[in-house]
């Protein structure tokens, strides 16, 4: 019986868990959850990731506790995109900021001047986007960020955590990919481009591919956990690319598309070269790189960040409702009577939501939602439309007919919008694993430490260890002239 820890941080909340893997199933074990609450700092939105590290180590020696300190490996996953800068010492000059602050407002057009949308898209394979990487970075060249320039290595958020840990520092490859700074075809920083925008290059140093030790545990953390003789793994450290990886295809990934579902949807099919085509790039889609040799073309779908900060909203007003309970008030709702472009740039930045979604239906000529859970229907009904949209979008530029659509991460409890998510896109939807991200870092992990063989092998583990739950289309006649209509009002 192996021993594992994978730590798995959310834009919402973070988890730390035990796998035990006996070369056929992998059983998790919780160790510890907790929240993941931004902090604003003289208008500026941080993540507090000293707090969250804390976490992390009291985690490290609850696992130590549970194991007699015999944990083989350990691997952090997380969100994509934002960073922390470090100089020559390893001194932190500056924290990861949240990609939902307001420092990119506006800076499409300043970073048009610099390259055009479409050429940006050939060199990096992702769709521009004013959260990326790369904007963040232009606006702190813009804004004459004396970090920026004192800076010796960039380094995303698992990254960080995996450096605190293991002493060691590089960029892990997937994460790498989520940046706008990342040549897709070439497989390597783009020194070239970042230089246009007046960044230092030489902060993109290093990289690893998933399934690279960097090391053990410092002597201070295997000290102050309890766990001596740890191997630090980078794993797909994007949570995408991990939540990828445990994804139980049927037929390896042919015929099939992923929805890895929480605070963002990632709606994608998983492939082995880049579509960098101009429909691609009409088409709003990405390109970003995943586990073991493959490539996820998707688009980056706002996800249940809605649903959130509703939620946020209500809680502040006094009605502590559950996510539970808000979605089994909407399904008593009358379906198909608004729809919202769930990605419209109003719902990208913190505040209060409900009142962001009556105001765009209102300003779309569509009547406008009045209690909560008419709310909460709304934006459920929208997001399954606009899966519908991205999975028609893939298939035609693929050419490769989708039948199946695997649904994972917290989405997949939601059992509303799995359900309107078959009835909208007409195919079968599989739902789970809920904690596809874990699952798919413990994979990786296993594969480093010589338990596994292949992505194939380690998927073949997936299935053995987690189950299902399928949703049939229902009224498809009824949803085809509603998605006509989603398509009127939101031009998607």
């Amino acid at each position: 019986m192996s021993t594992m820890l994978a730590v798995d941080l959310g834009a919402e909340s973070g988890r730390v868990s035990l796998g035990h893997f006996d070369g056929d199933e992998l059983r998790l074990e919780d160790v510890r959850r907790f929240a993941n609450v931004p902090v604003n700092v003289h208008g500026r939105l941080h993540w507090n990731t000293l707090s969250l590290f804390s976490e992390v180590r009291h985690s490290l020696a609850d696992a130590a506790q549970r194991t007699a300190g015999q944990v083989e490996s350990l691997a952090v996953d997380g969100w994509g995109i934002d960073f922390a800068l470090v100089d020559r010492a390893g001194r932190s000059l500056s924290g990861p900021v949240h990609y939902r602050d307001s420092r990119t407002a506006g800076l499409t057009a300043s970073a048009t001047e610099v390259i055009d949308s479409y050429s940006l898209f050939q060199r990096t394979g992702s769709r521009p986007l004013p959260i990326d990487t790369l904007h963040q970075l232009f606006a702190m060249a813009l804004g004459g960020d004396p970090a920026l320039s004192a800076s010796h290595r960039l380094l995303f958020v698992p990254d960080l955590f995996r450096y605190w840990l293991s002493g060691e520092q590089a960029c892990e490859y997937t994460m790498a990919t989520t940046s706008q700074c990342f040549d897709i075809r070439r497989q390597r920083w783009d020194h070239e481009l970042v230089e246009l925008f007046g960044i230092p290059s030489t902060i993109l140093r290093d990289i690893v591919q998933p399934g690279t030790s960097v090391g053990s545990l410092t002597r201070q953390i295997a000290d102050d956990t309890g766990l001596s003789n740890t191997q630090v793994i980078a794993p797909a450290a994007h949570d995408t690319a991990s939540a990828v990886v445990a994804i139980p295809f049927e037929k390896d990934s042919e015929g099939a598309a992923f929805i890895s579902c929480g605070t963002w949807a990632i709606v994608g099919v998983e492939r082995t070269s880049p579509v960098v085509s101009k429909g691609a790039f009409d088409a709003g889609l990405s390109n970003e790189g995943g586990a073991f040799g493959t490539v996820q073309f998707l688009r980056n779908v706002m996800g249940l960040w809605l649903l959130q900060e509703c939620r946020r909203t209500w809680v502040e007003q006094g009605a502590d409702w559950s996510y539970q309970e808000l979605v089994t008030m909407a399904a008593t709702t009358r379906l198909h009577q608004r729809f919202l472009d769930t990605d419209a740039d109003e719902f990208l930045r913190p505040g209060a939501m409900p009142d962001r979604v009556r105001a765009y239906c209102a300003r779309t000529g569509q009547n406008p939602p009045g209690s909560p859970d008419e709310v909460v229907g709304c934006i459920l009904e929208s997001l399954a439309m606009r899966f519908r949209a991205t999975l028609d979008d893939i298939e035609l530029l693929t050419g490769n007919p989708i039948s199946t659509v695997h649904l994972v991460g917290g989405g997949a409890r939601n059992a509303l919008l799995c359900q309107w998510t078959a009835n909208a896109t007409g195919r079968r939807v599989l739902a789970g694993p809920v904690e596809a991200a874990t699952i798919g870092n413990l994979l990786v992990q296993a594969v480093a430490m010589g338990h596994i063989g292949s992505l194939a092998q380690a998927r073949q583990v997936a299935r053995n260890s987690t189950s299902t739950i399928s949703y049939e289309p229902r009224d498809p006649q009824e949803w085809q002239h509603a998605y006509a209509r989603y398509r009127t009002l939101t031009a998607a």
